[in-house]
C-alpha cells in the first residue's frame, strides 16, 4: 500500500470483513480504491471450500486446473464443463461468503460470443456459481461484452494462459520486452469490455506493477510479484500436495505428509489388529 492508503475497517475489509453475505464484485471494486490487497484460492469440493470460506478467504476460484489437480490430466485443455459444472456446485453449496467464480473450459466460449453466453449460463444456473473467468486478450473481447451485458460477471487472464500452452511453446513466461506493451493493451481491452478483474499470469513483475496501475479494476497476480490488487494459488500447490510446483508458488503446510503418515499409521494399525479398539465398535 502506498503512503496515502488507509487500513480497511474490520466491518468492510475483503479478508476478515463482514460475514453475514457473499463478496460481491462491488466489494472488489472498493478494495482497489482503498489500496487493499486480498487473497484468492482454488476449490473444487465441499470440504475444502468449507474450510477456506471459514477462513475468510473473500473469492474462492474453481479452476480448470481441476484437470490437473482432481482429474489428472496432463494440461488444462481436456477439461470439460460436465466435469467442472458439478464441482463449482458443490463448492457453492458449501460457502457462504466466498464470491465463487467458474472457469470457462478450453472450446466452450472461443467460437463465439453466443457459445460463451451458453457456457456461461450453464455454471451461474447448474453450478451457482457468481462469475466466470476466460483466458485471452482483445480476442475474447466480445466475449466478455456478450457475457457482462447479459448480466453475468468475467473475470479476465492475461500472461500465461494455460489453454493456449501449445501455442505459447509452453509454460514461459510472457510480457517480456516488445511483448509487454501488447500484454497491457490485452488488460486493458478485457476492462473496456466490462471485466470486474484481470489475472495476469506468469509476467514480469515491473509490467504488472504497470498493469495494476493503470487498471481501474482489481488485478490478480500468479506470478506475477508483489504489486498485483490480489494473489492467487493452486490450494494444492499452497498447501503442499502437488509433487511440483512453480518457481512463483510458496507452500504454507505439508499436507502430503501429513497424509501419508496418517494412512500408514492406519494401515499399521489394521496390520497389526489394533484398530479397531473398543472405543470404535458398537455393541449389542
Amino acid at each position: 500500500m502506498n503512503a496515502t492508503t488507509k487500513t480497511p475497517s474490520a466491518g468492510n475489509a475483503l479478508y476478515g470483513g463482514v460475514t453475514n453475505r457473499r463478496v460481491t464484485i462491488r466489494d472488489l471494486a472498493l478494495a482497489k480504491q482503498r489500496g487493499e490487497r486480498w487473497p484468492m484460492l482454488t476449490a473444487y469440493d465441499a470440504l475444502t471450500s468449507r474450510i477456506f470460506d471459514e477462513a475468510g478467504i473473500p473469492v474462492l476460484l474453481v479452476g480448470d486446473s481441476a484437470a490437473n489437480v482432481v482429474y489428472g490430466y496432463d494440461s488444462t485443455v481436456p477439461v470439460t464443463m460436465d466435469e467442472l459444472v458439478p464441482l463449482t456446485a458443490a463448492v457453492s453449496r458449501s460457502t457462504r461468503r466466498a464470491l465463487v467464480v467458474a472457469d470457462l473450459p478450453f472450446g466452450s466460449y472461443q467460437g463465439s460470443p453466443q457459445q460463451a453466453l451458453e457456457a456461461a449460463s450453464r455454471f451461474m444456473k447448474e453450478g451457482n456459481a457468481q462469475a466466470v473467468k476466460l483466458e485471452g486478450g482483445h480476442t475474447v473481447a466480445p466475449q466478455v461484452e456478450m457475457l457482462v451485458s447479459a448480466g453475468i460477471p468475467v473475470m479476465g487472464h492475461v500472461g500465461l494462459t494455460p489453454q493456449s500452452v501449445n501455442t505459447l511453446g509452453g509454460y514461459r513466461v510472457q510480457g517480456r520486452g516488445e511483448a509487454a506493451a501488447g500484454l497491457l493493451k490485452d488488460a486493458k481491452e478485457l476492462e473496456r469490455a466490462g471485466a470486474f478483474s484481470v489475472v495476469l499470469e506468469a509476467v514480469p513483475a515491473d509490467l504488472a506493477a504497470e498493469v495494476t496501475e493503470q487498471l481501474s479494476v482489481p488485478t490478480i497476480g500468479i506470478g506475477a510479484g508483489p504489486s498485483t490488487d490480489a494473489q492467487v494459488l493452486v490450494w494444492q500447490d499452497m498447501a503442499g500436495l502437488s509433487p511440483r510446483v512453480a518457481k512463483f508458488v510458496k507452500t504454507y503446510a505439508d499436507l502430503a505428509g501429513t497424509l501419508r503418515d496418517a494412512a500408514a499409521d492406519y494401515a499399521d494399525e489394521v496390520v497389526r489388529g489394533s484398530f479397531p479398539t473398543e472405543e470404535h465398535t458398537y455393541s449389542s
